[in-house]
């Protein structure tokens, strides 16, 4: 759950919605920001976890952590604050996981993976964001939409589009959280598009057909928001994609100074095995005296640990059952292969000056978002007429603001993009294509002049979660059609298997509410923590109240 500025979520819903009902019953709902109907808290987000005396070594319970990712991470932090000993095995050779950044040929620093805090009531990621004067930002200004045409959709009807279009998805939560119990599994919010629609533009308007038509294009826009086509949502669990109450605001300044602030305590305190790439994970019940958990890795190597948690991705879940010794229990690879997972890709492309936001004849600009709805006028590269979606950088704060343009991609869009790159060289031959594929869209842009060297592109680069196992080949948790019992998934992958001391955590056993998100996968690294400190009558952890 990554792109878009907009949250749905309406205050009112705190007390009645599914997700928020949740949210009480899953965890303890502390953050810096105070909770409906309690009192604000000044601590630190990080330091809310009292330490504990020196324990000697030996005495202490062993916990490994399968992955260095946000859940990872968060999960050893709270261990240690417990008093665990926590050894880290990590893939990889940094930390982050699907959390991290690299530096664009032109200097500038960007996010690989998530660029968005959902929500901002009550979100951890708000509080980390102040204090680590991390930017966040938005934009007050409205879409621009071009058309199948290529023309640009005046700012009235765009704003018009726009509007009816979140109306109708609000109206899809209200729908789901209300008969999502009834509500045949094998139908798509795209189908509830077809059925609301109407409504907004009855055939009394002029040009209704073509009001209608850009209204079902306005939709696949949804896309963006969870990494797979509109056509392929379940509305019977939609309401599991309401997030935090707030704006949604775009992590300008990267995630980095908040990833190193969340990962200081493990760096400090945790011994962390990189380029540690785990192959099997023998339960208690496997192992000579039932009490310990062995992990054997790929280069064969042996870890012996009192319990085990694993943080890897969904997607890795999938594709990895074996490595589960015994096997997961049946109703956890049910839910681990009927929860979705998405594949939401993203381009960056830098321009020697952000031309865009310069006004052209008719004194057009463009800032915050842009959208290429159904484009007809890229036949070449783009027969099957993906819609695309930009975020412009430049207008951000001024310390964090560059001129690159963020191209969205998700579903097959993402496949035939991530597998042509893939296949050219790195560098020249892998720019140019990028350049090509998404010049029919930027060259729409205001002020653009193709003899101008200011809007010739001079660097991109290119996100490949698809081809990348470590990521389970994918970006994050969603619900798609067929599924048939998406809380009771959720709820039997945070349950996890004590008894052979086997422990999940990430985005994918959050709580509802935030489900596919960073805050998601920072508390459900916390909750791990938590449960095991109790389980081992270890206490330490300064309880905030629970939710009103």
């Amino acid at each position: 759950m990554d792109a878009y500025s907009m949250s749905v979520n309406r205050p009112s819903r705190e007390t009645t919605s599914q997700i928020y009902q949740d949210l009480k019953t899953s965890r303890q709902y502390g953050t810096a920001d105070p909770v409906p109907g309690t009192a604000p808290k000044r601590l630190s987000i990080m330091d809310r976890i009292l330490k504990l005396e020196t324990v000697e070594p030996s005495r202490k319970p062993h916990i490994g952590v399968i992955g260095a990712g946000l859940a990872g991470l968060r999960c050893a932090d709270v261990l240690l604050r417990h008093g665990f000993r926590v050894t880290i095995l990590e893939a990889r050779d940094r930390l982050g996981g699907r959390m991290y950044q690299e530096r664009l040929p032109n200097g500038h620093l960007v996010d690989v993976g998530p660029n968005w805090v959902h929500g901002t009531t009550g979100n951890p990621m708000m509080d980390l964001a102040r204090e680590t004067d991390t930017p966040i930002d938005t934009w007050d200004t409205g879409s621009t939409v071009y058309d199948e045409d290529g023309e640009l959709i005046s700012s009235k009807d765009s704003e018009f589009f726009s509007t009816t279009m979140w109306n109708i998805i609000e109206d899809a939560f209200d729908y789901s959280n209300q008969h999502g119990a009834e509500t045949d599994p094998s139908k798509a919010l795209l189908d509830f598009f077809r059925e609301q629609i109407p409504h907004k533009i009855p055939d009394t308007e002029e040009d209704y057909e073509k009001k209608r038509r850009i209204m079902l294009q306005m939709a696949t826009l949804w896309g963006n928001f969870v990494g797979s086509p509109v056509d392929r949502q379940s509305l019977k669990f939609f309401w599991l994609e309401e997030c935090l109450d707030g704006e949604n605001l775009f992590c300008a300044g990267t995630y980095e100074k908040i990833l190193q602030k969340i990962a200081r305590p493990a760096v400090d305190g945790a011994d962390i095995r990189y380029q540690t790439r785990i192959s099997e994970i023998y339960g208690k019940s496997t192992t000579a005296n039932n009490d310990l958990v062995n992990v054997k890795t790929t280069d064969g190597q042996s870890f012996e640990f009192n319990e085990v948690v694993v943080a890897a991705p969904l997607g890795w879940l999938k594709r990895n059952p074996q490595a589960f010794i015994p096997p997961l229990p049946t109703r956890m690879t049910e839910a681990i292969q009927s929860l979705g997972y998405g594949c939401l890709e993203k381009v960056y492309i830098s321009f020697p000056k952000a031309f865009w936001l310069t006004p052209d004849a008719s004194g057009r600009t463009v800032k915050g978002f842009a959208q290429w709805l159904s484009p007809k006028y890229a036949p070449d590269s783009n027969p099957a007429r993906w819609t695309n979606e930009i975020v412009e950088l430049a207008s951000l704060a001024p310390s964090a603001a560059h001129p690159t343009l963020l191209f969205y991609i998700y579903g097959d869009e993402s496949h035939h993009v991530t597998a042509t790159a893939r296949a050219l060289p790195a560098g020249k031959e892998r720019d140019e294509y990028l350049f090509a594929f998404f010049k029919p869209y930027y060259s729409r842009l205001p002020s653009y002049d193709e003899a101008s060297a200011d809007c010739r592109p001079t660097c991109c680069l290119a996100t490949d979660w698809l081809h990348d196992d470590l990521a389970g080949n994918g970006s994050y948790t969603n619900f798609q059609v067929g599924l048939r019992e998406g809380d009771k998934d959720v709820r039997a992958l945070r349950a996890a298997v004590p008894a052979e001391g086997v422990w999940l955590a990430g985005e994918h056993t959050a709580p509802f509410v935030a489900l596919g998100t960073v805050t998601g996968a920072y508390w459900s690294g916390e909750d791990v923590g938590k449960r095991l400190g109790q389980a081992y009558g270890r206490a330490g952890f300064d309880r905030s109240p629970e939710m009103a």
